[in-house]
């Protein structure tokens, strides 16, 4: 890894103050942040996202939010060669890219080089496999990969049913199978990895708080401005945490109550799957308590860090 150009990434669960830090580091370092974030790319989302600021932004560039809208998906290749393309941008003007975010599959492929199968979407297909997860159940849709690719069930969680659908178009219309098809290619950046955590009985009530506090910035007018301008609720980025919660209170009555306390029992799941992925992709992150860091000190590690040559 000698000679390569750095890249810092920090990761962690939502809620554990990577916004924070990664701007205190960007500041410090001369650094730019990239988004690892699979609901920031989205325009209009900004309340229910938890997006840096406008203040935020203007303390330090920021690259990969506000790049779609939101009835346009965002698939993985398409994150990663924008990625890719913002790091070189960044190291070729001289700064330090920051890959900053919760999104571990966006994370993990970036990091180990995942190439992605070239199969196009298949809208008939993939509405066959919705109706039949809606009959049977995300379990059933998860065992029906496990039998025709059992190296991709084994990584992709049973409730993440569009990862599932992706695996099982892949396999239909390539014949291959995708865990065959993700080939990697050692990444040319010299890497960082930082992983911030808090435990839970700290952390929960703190998300809790944050979603109370979205609600009073207006995550409501939010939800209803973006289905006032005809982004509707089957859309995948409409399914956010949050955001599907306050689109039931607002198409089917359930009680704004029920749909706050929803939306705090979404992210405490989101939460322990964010753990999980990143316990299962470890690739030498260096864990930091966010409730107890003192960036001072990281900030005078990664100088040295960004000084010394790499050793093995």
């Amino acid at each position: 890894m000698a000679g390569k150009a750095p890249l810092v990434i920090l990761l962690g669960a939502t809620g554990t103050g990577k916004t924070h830090l990664a701007l205190e580091l960007a500041q410090a370092l001369d650094g730019e942040i990239i988004g690892a974030d699979s609901r920031q790319v989205y325009r209009y989302m900004d309340i229910g996202t938890a997006k840096p600021s406008r203040a935020q932004q203007a303390l330090v560039r920021h690259h990969l939010i506000d790049i779609v809208n939101p009835d346009k998906p965002l698939s993985l290749a398409q994150y990663l060669n924008a990625a890719r393309t913002c790091i070189a941008d960044v190291h070729a003007r001289g700064k330090l890219p920051l890959l900053v975010g919760g999104s571990g599959q966006y994370i993990t492929a970036l990091e180990e080089g995942w190439t992605i199968p070239r199969a196009p979407p298949n809208p008939a297909l993939r509405a066959e496999l919705e109706a039949y997860t809606r009959r049977y159940s995300r379990a059933a849709l998860h065992a029906w990969l496990r039998r025709v690719d059992a190296p991709a069930a084994r990584k992709i969680h049973p409730n993440n049913s569009r990862r599932v659908i992706r695996a099982l178009e892949v396999q239909a219309v390539t014949g291959q199978r995708i865990s065959d098809l993700q080939a990697r290619q050692a990444p040319p950046y010299r890497i960082c990895r930082l992983g911030l955590y808090m435990a839970r009985e700290r952390l929960y009530p703190r998300v809790d708080a944050r979603v109370d506090a979205m609600l009073a910035a207006g995550f409501l007018q939010e939800v209803a401005r973006l289905l006032a301008m005809g982004y509707t609720r089957d859309l995948p980025a409409m399914s956010g945490l949050g955001y599907m919660q306050l689109t039931a209170h607002l198409l089917d009555g359930c009680p704004l109550d029920v749909a706050i306390e929803r939306t705090k029992f979404a992210t405490h799941e989101y939460i322990r799957q964010q753990d999980v992925w990143f316990r299962g992709h470890d690739n030498g992150i260096l864990w930091h308590n966010g409730a107890s860091l003192q960036p001072e000190q990281l900030i005078d590690w990664l100088r040295e860090w960004l000084a010394e040559p790499y050793r093995e």
